[in-house]
């Protein structure tokens, strides 16, 4: 199969929630090397609670997102959680009336959050943020979508993960974080990790029920 059905889809949020809330202390840990400490708890509540509202609900998947990214922009504290919000915001209004998610949908999905995300902020890739891990697993899954779903789904998880990695080398310049300088670098940033977790869960998610 190419496509997953955009309705009944509440629980590829959940699953998504599940993976934020279980490296809830992980999370934490590599921001309090050079922020706040607070990433991963803030992060599992504002999921965990989405998580709570759309179980058992029959939704699609844009109508989940926007749970999530209610609860996101209103409910949890930290600068994270509205950028997050917007960007499931964004995210949800690319696929909203569409009744099927394939390659394009998608692809369009991805770009719609990448540029919610980029619209409220500055940060460039090497600057030590999400953008990092955000903007080159866009770029793998359009390099890769005309191979198909799987194979686009597979090279954004692996672009994710080395945009990850390559924080650790890089000194922070945006954010509190950049008040340390070189003290920044050597330790992942916290926002491009709880990035790479939400993208490579939505990949996951989604490569279960295409295969």
């Amino acid at each position: 199969m190419t496509y997953i059905p955009n309705s009944g889809q509440a629980a590829i949020i959940e699953e998504l929630a599940e993976v934020i809330v279980a490296n809830k202390a992980w999370l934490s840990e590599i921001d309090g090397k050079i922020g706040d400490g607070d990433h991963g708890s803030n992060m599992a509540k504002g999921f965990g609670r989405a998580a709570e509202r759309i179980h058992g609900k029959d939704m699609t998947l844009d109508a989940a997102m926007l749970v999530l990214s209610d609860v996101l922009m209103s409910e949890i504290g930290g600068s994270m959680g509205p950028l997050y919000g917007l960007m499931f915001e964004d995210m949800a209004g690319a696929i909203k009336g569409r009744a099927e998610i394939d390659a394009e949908v998608f692809s369009a999905m991805l770009n719609a959050g990448l540029k919610g995300v980029q619209s409220v902020g500055n940060a460039q890739v090497g600057d030590k943020t999400l953008i990092d891990t955000l903007v080159p697993a866009v770029a793998a899954f359009e390099a890769a979508k005309s191979q198909g779903f799987a194979p686009a789904l597979a090279a954004m998880t692996a672009a994710a993960e080395k945009g990850r990695d390559s924080t650790i080398d890089l000194v922070a310049r945006i954010g509190r974080s950049s008040r340390l300088g070189e003290r920044s670098r050597g330790v992942l940033d916290a926002g491009a990790t709880s990035c790479c977790m939400i993208l490579t869960s939505l990949g996951s998610s989604i490569l279960q029920r295409i295969a």
